[in-house]
């Protein structure tokens, strides 16, 4: 594991290890010369690769042929801020076991441990690989869409961002909003070449896997959501019997009315407007008359999955879910006005089933009589026809 360079005369030492250190002598025409060799050894557990929250252990172990320093350890992160880590024993001349905090996917990179000592002087940096691998996404995320539109839901892996040299699989869940049962959409697996494919499990759920997608990305499109494709889509990563997870959850909005078509005069109809699952504290639904007052707009209150407003005018109503102040999504309703003739069957509906009757029989009545008068007219234009009258129009 030595060689030595005939010019320079320098001795290099390969694959370093914890026993090579000692005094090393160079002798040359009777002049010595000797040089100290204090070697440090840095080993992280699972071999730098982890998954989201879990929590690595830093070893330091160190070695010489005299009296071994007490050192100074500090940590930088791939961002070079310092980390504080614990350390789990007191610490021994030799040996220092150090445990970091939880590990996130922004962790990734290369980690830097500085090793100082005044005396012998030591000011050493080890650098070393931390590769969590993960999703780019939030662990939760919550995203909204209304009945018959479209919704594209995306989990970005950062496999080869991190330049990870090891095969892992996944599955892609669904458990509708309200139930305990999960079904399978979709596995998927990555080689350590870094080639993602993925497989549809479903044939009774519709969705769409994207061709277009990114090389590293899980993506799913529901060409038309329904009510019931509410509830949480979870993405699974397996790697070397531990997992990871991110999930999404799908919020429906749909509205409705209690009274179908056009609006009569004179009557009242109940929109409704409503989401599949409880909403956040921050949120909340209200209905707005578009081009309307303040008096026309009507909220939620907290956690209400629905709420309703009553209209007795046509004209254009939206109803809106805020998180905060921000306009998630809106679905609109056109209550449209109904012909007059509809207006006034109804308004004689209100009145009473018998005078309605009574006034249809009425009309009827009217028909019949300019009917009957009509016949007569045309009746006596004919006699005076035979009879050779003339008849002079007025003009």
């Amino acid at each position: 594991r030595s060689e030595i360079s005939t010019k320079s005369k320098h001795l290099k030492v390969l694959d370093l290890r914890l026993s090579d250190a000692g005094i090393y002598t160079c002798e040359y025409s009777s002049h010595p010369v000797s040089i100290l060799l204090h070697v440090f050894q840095l080993t992280i557990s699972l071999d730098g690769h982890f998954l989201p929250k879990e929590v690595p252990e830093l070893t330091l172990m160190q070695n010489s042929s005299q009296t071994l320093p007490n050192l100074n350890i500090t940590l930088f992160n791939s961002n070079s801020n310092i980390v504080r880590p614990e350390l789990l024993q007191d610490k021994s001349p030799q040996k220092y076991t150090l445990k970091l905090k939880q590990l996130e996917t922004t962790d990734s990179g290369t980690w830097k441990c500085r090793i100082l000592s005044d005396s012998p002087l030591i000011n050493q940096d080890i650098p070393f690989d931390v590769k969590v691998l993960g999703f780019q996404n939030p662990h939760f995320e919550r995203k909204y869409a209304t009945v018959d539109s479209s919704v594209i839901l995306s989990w970005r892996l950062n496999f080869q961002k991190i330049k990870w040299k090891k095969g892992l699989t996944g599955q892609l869940y669904w458990k509708q909003q309200g139930t305990a049962t999960t079904h399978e959409l979709l596995d998927f697996n990555a080689t350590a070449q870094g080639q993602l494919h993925d497989t549809k499990k479903s044939r009774s759920f519709q969705f769409e896997i994207s061709e277009s997608k990114h090389e590293s990305t899980i993506e799913v499109k529901l060409p038309k959501v329904h009510f019931d494709h509410s509830g949480q889509y979870q993405c699974q990563l397996a790697y070397n019997g531990r997992n990871t997870q991110s999930e999404i959850e799908l919020v429906v909005m749909k509205v409705s009315a209690n009274h179908v078509g056009p609006l009569p005069r004179g009557a009242q109809m109940t929109l409704t407007c409503q989401v599949s699952s409880p909403l956040p504290s921050n949120a909340h639904l209200h209905w707005e008359r578009v081009n309307g007052t303040e008096m026309d707009i009507k909220k939620s209150k907290q956690h209400e999955v629905k709420v309703e407003v009553n209209v007795s005018a046509a004209g254009l109503w939206n109803c809106v879910l805020m998180e905060d102040n921000d306009r998630k999504i809106s679905l609109n309703y056109t209550v449209e006005e109904a012909p007059v003739w509809i207006s006034y069957v109804v308004t004689g509906a209100s009145i009473g089933g018998s005078i309605l009757v009574f006034g249809l029989v009425f009309i009827s009545g009217i028909n019949w009589h300019r009917r009957r008068l009509r016949a007569k007219r045309m009746s006596r234009a004919r006699q005076y026809i035979l009879e050779n009258k003339t008849c002079q129009c007025q003009q």
